[in-house]
């Protein structure tokens, strides 16, 4: 019989070797990570319980009664999360899935010695990995704006003789009194850069932040020191700001129209990939979400200030909207597929950011190219 350790080192095997095996371990300049999540495994900063979706509800799942269990969440998918935290039946917080924490550390470019912010503490486990690539030269500060995950992740990092520096606040903010950092990295999406975390960067400075909960971006900070800019690093889902209300629905203008959209189509590019960021961009109040592959694919929408909904799916060669509240939906969207087909078909690492203080500009190819709108 396995024993709570044998079931941890199996399960966190399991982890790496997916990760191998699927290629997601950040090679040449970023290979450290790899060794950082060797000497710093997730469980360490996992709390005795975790949850677990059953389909209808979240359910807790604790170390000392279903050992392998809580094993098999801590050491998922690489692209799965572990729900530590639930309040009012939400998950609130999470051990982000491995293969998007080492993802954004690579687009990071973090080196030993230099400084770091990091926004939202959560478990501690990414500040962690952050101060064993900084060293004895670096500085880590993380803040969390939950009391109660700011005391348990400065406790776990202490336990782990990881030097950072966790400070209970609103990160959407920055940190007050601070020097203007190396590197700054959020664990949370965002829908507006705030232009705080642009001050927070030193000139030529690296930024690497989640955006509208589906990707996260890699901004250098221009030598003025007023703006930043970079390119779509890639695609996760991510728990939003706390504060973040709905974006409004806003749909691009139709282009043209010299071509009539054909839904069966604009379905097909849509399970593609590349469509559902661009309209991410175009239609920031409508959220898409494409749900198995092939004939069997599906397509769920749903209009965040209003809730409406709906389902979008083949039916002998026939798109259906199975939700009648939700048909006008999809019609919406077609306008987002028309701008997408008129501005080349880009693909999602095509777009780029630019954050100054005239606003938030979303491009694609280049800066120059102007916002990406019809």
């Amino acid at each position: 019989m396995s024993t709570g350790d044998d079931l941890l080192r199996e399960a966190q095997d399991r982890l790496d070797a997916a990760m191998e095996s699927r290629g997601l371990w950040p090679e040449e300049d970023s290979a450290w990570v790899r060794g950082a999540m060797t000497a710093l495994p997730r469980h360490r900063f996992a709390p005795d319980v975790v949850w677990e979706w059953d389909g209808w509800t979240w359910v807790a799942v604790d170390r000392e009664r279903e050992p392998g269990r809580w094993a098999a969440l801590v050491y998922p998918e690489p692209q799965d999360s572990t729900v530590t935290q639930i309040t009012d039946g939400l998950p609130t917080s999470s051990l982000s899935c491995t293969q998007v924490v080492a993802d954004m550390l690579d687009s990071l470019m973090l080196q030993p010695g230099q400084s770091v912010v990091e926004l939202g503490t959560g478990s501690g486990w990414n500040a962690a990995l952050l101060a064993h690539r900084a060293g004895p030269g670096g500085r880590v500060v993380s803040v969390e704006i939950d009391p109660g995950l700011a005391r348990a992740a400065a406790e776990r990092l202490a336990a782990a003789g990881a030097p950072v520096e966790v400070r209970t606040g609103d990160g959407t903010a920055g940190i007050a009194g601070l020097e203007p950092v190396d590197r700054l990295v959020a664990t949370y999406a965002v829908e507006t850069v705030p232009g705080t975390w642009i001050e927070q960067v030193r000139p030529g400075g690296r930024l690497v932040i989640p955006w509208g909960r589906l990707g996260h971006y890699a901004l250098t900070v221009a030598e003025d020191g007023t703006s930043a800019t970079g390119w779509l690093q890639g695609l996760a889902l991510f728990m939003g700001d706390r504060h973040a209300t709905s974006a409004a629905t806003s749909p691009a203008p139709a282009p043209g129209g010299e071509t009539a959209v054909d839904d069966q189509e604009m379905f097909e590019d849509l399970t593609g990939g590349h469509l559902l960021f661009a309209l991410r961009v175009s239609h920031p109040g409508i959220v898409v979400s494409v749900e198995g592959s092939g004939a069997r694919a599906r397509v769920r929408l749903r209009e965040e200030t209003s809730g409406r909904s709906a389902l979008v799916k083949r039916t002998d060669g026939a798109l259906v909207a199975a939700t009648g509240e939700g048909r006008e939906l999809w019609v919406a969207l077609r306008a987002g597929y028309q701008l997408w087909r008129e501005r080349g078909r880009p693909e999602q690492w095509d777009f780029g950011m630019t954050v100054s203080p005239a606003g938030q500009t979303v491009w694609i190819h280049d800066p120059a190219s102007g916002p990406y709108t019809g």
